[in-house]
């Protein structure tokens, strides 16, 4: 039997916030601390989602900008269905706030494992299109929130990468730009 990870000293890459709106988020929290600039994505195409064993559409758009040393996430979901953001944001509530702080492990199935053995439960499980899996951990009765876990894989590397390197030196114009 292969010893379970380490995952104890795992670096937070990104803090993610449930938002109305992610344009106005990225823009104030731009005015507000500097970050950016953001990289918005509209309805991100996910290949599956599976929240808490039942498979379920998760249609959601996210702003994606730096904020020092961390990625900053602004995530807007557009259904009122069952995800792990509406575990903690119902539908129709004017509540929003951090959802998630993001790292990686070397293996998304063994993290997976560690975190469910500590008491933990898996929340979300998603693949996008291009196959990146990124699962959500339910944290919230010991810390507030969930945290999403990531096998960093070359797509997901150099999209963190390529967000971390348009903040230097940035001029702060074009606060939000599209990915299309």
């Amino acid at each position: 039997m292969s010893r379970p990870p380490d995952l104890r000293h795992l670096p937070v890459h990104q803090l993610a916030y449930f938002v109305p709106d992610i344009e106005a988020a990225a823009r104030a929290h731009c005015a507000a601390f500097g970050s950016g600039p953001f990289f918005t994505f509209c309805h991100v195409p996910l290949s599956s989602s599976v929240h808490r064993g039942h498979p379920h559409d998760w249609d959601h758009s996210s702003a994606y900008g730096q904020w020092g040393e961390v990625m900053v996430e602004f995530v807007q979901q557009h259904s009122d269905g069952p995800s792990a953001i509406r575990d903690m944001y119902p539908a129709g509530t004017d509540n929003f706030g951090l959802h998630h702080a993001a790292t990686f492990v070397e293996n998304l199935d063994e993290g997976i494992a560690h975190f469910e053995a500590q008491g933990s439960p898996l929340a979300q499980l998603s693949t996008t299109v291009t196959g990146t899996r990124f699962a959500f951990m339910d944290m919230t009765a010991t810390l507030g929130h969930m945290v999403e876990l990531y096998e960093p894989n070359e797509a997901i590397s150099g999209f963190y990468a390529m967000v971390r390197e348009a903040a230097q030196g940035w001029d702060g114009k074009d606060v939000i730009r599209d990915l299309g």
